[in-house]
């Protein structure tokens, strides 16, 4: 029984890491049909990073009040940035470049993701490559896998599967807005583009932490912060078209609220 537990005890990570990917995937899947029913993207980071706030604030204010640092202009400029990385700046690409492709491509692209923070944080020196060893060695060859496979997938051009809501009969469903013409070059860049801000992300957000070690308080200025800049982009982007602010009680709210759980920063 020890041996058992030891082993249960050992794959409990991987457990969580292979949950975490499912609903991920799922995140991807209920994004991409609200965004074909005619969600803006834009405005689903906006709602997306409201919820989250209201989510996590009081967990914050709760949990953290008796550590909570002191806001420095330094840590205050850091939210910011933040803010305009990862809420923002890769959040719209990633949407947009998901009505430009589809749930599966733009899942296998984000997966260039990991070798972006590899390159970063080496750049800034938080990562230490020896092209001596054999961990280094490993590092810059998944690195350049990992860049091979982004790319290969802009060159596939799979056929439709024939699910229930792609049948024609089901047209009636969409608005215009899902009318979007498959660019798989123009989404893959976009894509590139938002992966890139996520990796500058979650270097700044490693080394904020360091300055400013209370979790969900930082979580919860930047899901503020990014609620703002969203709005910024979106009354941008949609301006002219209130319509697009009207959400009720179906796949677009449940895209909102689904995909706070897996935010990457929560």
């Amino acid at each position: 029984m020890g041996s058992l537990g030891a082993i249960l005890d050992q794959s409990k990570p991987f457990l969580a890491v292979l949950f975490l990917q499912f609903g991920i995937s799922g995140m991807s899947i209920i994004t991409k049909f609200a965004l074909n029913q005619g969600m803006s993207q834009h405005v689903l980071v906006v709602y997306r990073h409201a919820i989250a706030t209201l989510v996590i604030a009081p967990f914050a204010i709760v949990l953290e009040r008796k550590i909570r640092p002191k806001m420095s202009l330094s840590v205050f400029v850091k939210i910011l940035l933040l803010a305009l990385l990862e809420p923002t700046m890769d959040q719209n690409l990633l949407y947009t470049g998901m009505k430009y492709t589809t749930a599966t491509f733009t899942s296998a692209m984000t997966n260039v993701l990991p070798a972006f923070v590899f390159l970063l944080a080496w750049i800034v020196k938080l990562e230490k490559v020896n092209i001596r060893k054999l961990h280094s060695q490993a590092k810059i060859l998944g690195t350049i896998v990992t860049f091979g496979g982004a790319m290969l997938m802009t060159l596939i051009n799979g056929p439709m599967l024939p699910l229930p809501w792609t049948k024609s009969n089901n047209h009636h469903v969409f608005s215009s807005a899902s009318a979007v013409k498959q660019d798989p070059i123009k989404g893959a860049l976009m894509i590139i583009f938002g992966c890139f801000c996520w990796a500058g992300f979650i270097i700044l957000q490693a080394i904020t932490l360091k300055s400013y070690p209370a979790e969900l308080s930082l979580t919860a200025f930047i899901c503020l912060a990014g609620t703002i800049g969203g709005s910024i982009v979106a009354l941008a982007m949609e301006a002219g078209n209130a319509a697009v602010w009207s959400i009720h009680f179906d796949v677009k709210l449940l895209a909102a609220v689904y995909s706070v759980r897996y935010s990457p920063f929560i």
